[in-house]
């Protein structure tokens, strides 16, 4: 416990690398969705996506700041290094997403039937959307240097990043089975989301005992092998799954290997089981990733007068 009379805020939350990118985050959010509810507007569900994203994020980067700032974060059952980090990493996932959402749906070259003022106002917001995600980025990046990377933990290394990355994707893909994913009557299909979704759920909770400073929870099984062993399933399981899905959605006998010509825009099935398709082989390849990362041994003590490796 602070001693009376002691200083209560921590000047670090805002003078710091990383403090200066939580303001950026904060300002860039700020001014993102005020110019939004002001003039350039939002509709659909693209658009309440967007927005949702813009709100969530600000409000959770205004609560760690808030924490940090106050040192209160040392009240809460978690490691605060790995959540600040999984939710930077996440939220520059988010972003990312929101950024080219919004102008591909809502940016057009000419003036809407509002007048120029809206059109500016929304390449303002995709302006500040991206200049947000940098921020979030920077962050991640910044979590990585040597005197930051022993308090952030688990979730600043590459696998821990690689695992908000496959969980993120996962989500895409979820979206873009319920978007049209044509499973009435195809258990094979089924099948490969049931994948999907085992996957997903092992991965939140890898990083839910990372978050909350459980990684040692399991006794019998130690941190290190309980990854290697759960990256080496998931490969495979991702490996069936990529291959089975596009071979059941787009062969002769179960589809069509080319896109129906009546097939509307914006909701046709054979476009959402391609970029199911697509997904799928990317998280597979992340997995592959994490497996590669999570098997490297950790580096060991330079001897005393030895060179220093070159980069």
């Amino acid at each position: 416990m602070d001693p009376p009379g002691g200083r209560y805020l921590d000047r670090r939350a805002a003078c710091s690398p990383i403090g200066a990118a939580r303001l950026s985050q904060l300002v860039l959010g700020c001014a993102v969705v005020a110019m939004v509810i002001h003039s350039a507007g939002y509709s659909g569900s693209y658009g309440v996506f967007c927005m949702a994203v813009w709100c969530l994020c600000f409000a959770v980067t205004t609560v760690i700041f808030f924490l940090d700032a106050t040192r209160l974060y040392g009240c809460l059952p978690v490691s605060w290094g790995n959540l600040t980090v999984a939710f930077a990493a996440l939220a520059t996932l988010m972003y990312v997403t929101a950024s080219v959402v919004y102008p591909l749906y809502f940016v057009s070259s000419e003036c809407p039937y509002a007048g120029c003022e809206v059109r500016n106002f929304r390449i303002a917001v995709a302006t500040c959307s991206m200049a947000a995600t940098l921020a979030y980025g920077a962050e991640v990046v910044l979590s990585r240097r040597p005197g930051q990377a022993a308090a952030a933990g688990y979730m600043a290394t590459p696998p821990g990043v690689l695992k908000v990355v496959q969980a993120f994707v996962a989500c895409v893909i979820f979206g873009g089975v319920a978007n049209g994913g044509g499973l009435a009557g195809r258990p094979g299909l089924v099948c490969c989301v049931a994948v999907w979704a085992g996957c997903f759920g092992l991965t939140s909770l890898l990083v839910l005992l990372a978050v909350c400073g459980r990684t040692g929870a399991l006794r019998c099984l130690p941190w290190d092998r309980l990854l290697g062993a759960y990256g080496l399933l998931a490969l495979l399981l991702y490996l069936s799954a990529s291959v089975a899905w596009p071979v059941l959605c787009f062969d002769s006998k179960y589809g069509s290997p080319w896109r129906p010509a009546s097939c509307p825009r914006g909701g046709c099935v054979w476009d959402s089981q391609l970029v199911v398709s697509v997904l799928s082989f990317l998280n597979l390849g992340l997995y592959a990733a994490d497996l590669l990362y999570s098997q490297r041994p950790p580096p060991g003590p330079r001897a005393p007068g030895a060179p220093r490796p070159r980069v």
